[in-house]
This record gives C-alpha cells, structure tokens and sequence, in this order.
C-alpha cells in the first residue's frame, strides 16, 4: 500500500494532465468536434431557456471548460512537488468538477457517449480521469483535510503531521 501511496498520484497526475492537455487543441482551437459538443449542449439547454449557456461567450463556453482544464492540469503538475501537494489537492479537486460535469453531460443529455463517432473514447477518457481524481482525494486525504480544515495553508508548504 506505500507503494501505491507513493506513486500512485505520480501516475494519475500525469495520466490526468495528459488528457485535459490533449483536450486544449480541440477546444482552444475550434476544431469541429469541439463544435458539435458544445453544439448540442447550447442546443439542449435553449430547450429549457438557458440558450448560449455552452455558447463560445457562454458561461461554460469551450474556452472556460478548457481553461479550467489548464489550470487543473499546471496544478496537478506542480502539486508533484512535495511542497506544494495542496496546490495539487486543489487540482485535483477542480479537475474533478470539470470531469463530474463532462460525465454527467455525456450521462444525461442527449449528448450521449459518443458524440463524435469516436466509438466512445472521448466518454472512457473523461471517467478515466473523473476517477483518477477520485483515487488521488483518496490518496491525499491527509492534505484534502488540513486544506479543509485551514484554507489558508494552501500557500504555505505542506508538511505531514
């Protein structure tokens, strides 16, 4: 189990990382997937009267969801080193909101899993790393709790008691 303590949130950074970076390209780019996504979101949410909520100047518009995707992905990054674990766990709770609304859009919209013909890679994607978040909560319980418990340590080092 040290092991994994160890070096199991190394992994799942990088793997995480790696998926919300791939990600940038589509949605920093327009590129046409991107378009049908955030289309049939903004599509489905006019039906209820949030029209241009998932539109490009809406306010879960591709560029907010990508830049949250950079931020998560630069503190996962920098939370590898040991003094800043918390800017990590912050990371990771912040990827893990993107991925629970990326899932849950995929779940429950007439989104669906495979939105763009990819044979659903783009949805195993997204719970791969919604439950990579998950499995580093887990793991980094000790540092989630004391940034609970003291918000304001997250500018400070991250010492284990």
């Amino acid at each position: 189990m040290a092991f994994i303590r160890k070096y199991g949130p190394i992994g799942l950074s990088l793997f995480s990382a790696a998926i919300f970076l791939d990600s940038l390209r589509f949605k920093f780019t327009d590129a046409p997937e991107t378009q049908t996504i955030f289309g049939k979101l903004d599509a489905w949410a006019t039906g209820f009267g949030a029209d241009g909520v998932f539109d490009k100047t809406g306010l879960f518009s591709q560029y907010v969801v990508g830049s949250a995707e950079l931020v998560a992905s630069a503190l996962l990054l920098v939370g590898l080193v040991p003094r800043f674990l918390k800017l990590g766990v912050l990371g990771n709770l912040i990827a893990l909101g993107v991925m629970t609304g990326a899932v849950g859009f995929h779940l429950f919209t007439p989104l669906g899993i495979d939105p763009n013909d990819d044979g659903g890679l783009l949805f195993v994607m997204a719970v791969g790393a919604w439950s990579s978040q998950i499995a580093m909560l887990w793991l980094r319980r000790d540092a989630l709790g004391d940034l609970i418990r003291r918000p304001f340590s997250l500018f400070a080092p991250y010492r284990p008691v």
